[in-house]
């Protein structure tokens, strides 16, 4: 599909989506969770992308949110599905067997917030702003907010943020562990690609199949992950970039990966 609100841009490995939405802060409306969600798709389809990268265009913001003015007159109806449409749209992020990091380069409150929740790993510059201020509209977070952050710092902190909508400093994310790294702004882009640099050196399957694991560890008891642990584990024997992997490492020299 075309896309009007993001860019997607492909180099070599790695994809970037970006948010393209200026004037309105990259705010999330329906056609912007619509063309997230097909990128989103098609980079997880595109054997040759290794990597993606999820920021948002221009200096001020990632994503400063949802759009409230397409939200202000939903109807209880039409909001469930706004709310639906965003799960379906970060749930493509989430769910891919690729890495995704979020760059956050500015405002990342409200949806913009949830989006780099949904990202496996978060970069920030120090100049973002984060937090989920639906409280102070009168809703609460609708993209997954109220699962995401409390899995990742606890209730306690995760009610802290939501309950109150204040907003916080990329370093203050940092020292809750809601972010891997902060930068200063014109180190952003250059920490992420060295990130993916690292990524892309080690063998796709078997990094598709840690995220899964990963993942589902969340809804999983020890011992059901454990089991699927062992089992995915084995299956990953029956692939040429395991033998290739041991090889390499035997041999002294650096593995040449094919994702099969």
């Amino acid at each position: 599909m075309p896309y009007e609100n993001i860019i997607l841009e492909l180099e070599g490995p790695i994809a970037a989506i970006k948010f393209n939405r200026l004037k309105a802060l990259n705010a999330l409306n329906s056609a912007t969770l619509d063309e997230l969600k097909d990128a989103a798709t098609t980079v997880a389809q595109a054997k040759e992308i290794r990597v993606v990268i999820v920021t948002g265009a221009g200096d001020k913001a990632f994503v400063a949110g949802a759009d409230i003015q397409e939200m202000k007159d939903m109807t209880p109806v039409q909001a469930t599905a706004f709310s639906h449409k965003g799960h379906a749209a970060l749930g493509a992020l989430e769910n891919m067997r690729k890495p995704v990091i979020a760059a956050v380069n500015g405002y990342a409150l409200g949806g913009g917030f949830e989006v780099a929740l949904a990202c496996d790993i978060i970069y920030a510059s120090e100049k973002a702003r984060l937090g989920f201020p639906e409280v102070t509209l009168g809703i609460f977070p609708g993209f997954g907010g109220t699962q995401r952050t409390a899995r990742l710092i606890g209730a306690a902190k995760a009610k802290e943020l939501v309950l109150t909508g204040k907003v916080i400093t990329a370093r203050e994310g940092f020292e809750m562990g809601l972010l891997n790294k902060v930068t200063a702004p014109d180190d952003l882009m250059p920490a992420v690609r060295e990130l993916a640099a690292k990524m892309l050196a080690a063998g796709p399957i078997g990094i598709g199949l840690a995220k899964y694991l990963v993942n589902k560890s969340l809804s999983l008891n020890i011992e059901s992950g454990l089991e699927l642990e062992a089992n995915t584990f084995g299956l990953s024997f029956g692939t040429q970039d395991q033998k290739e992997g041991m090889t390499a490492f035997l041999e002294k020299r650096t593995p040449t990966f094919q994702g099969e």
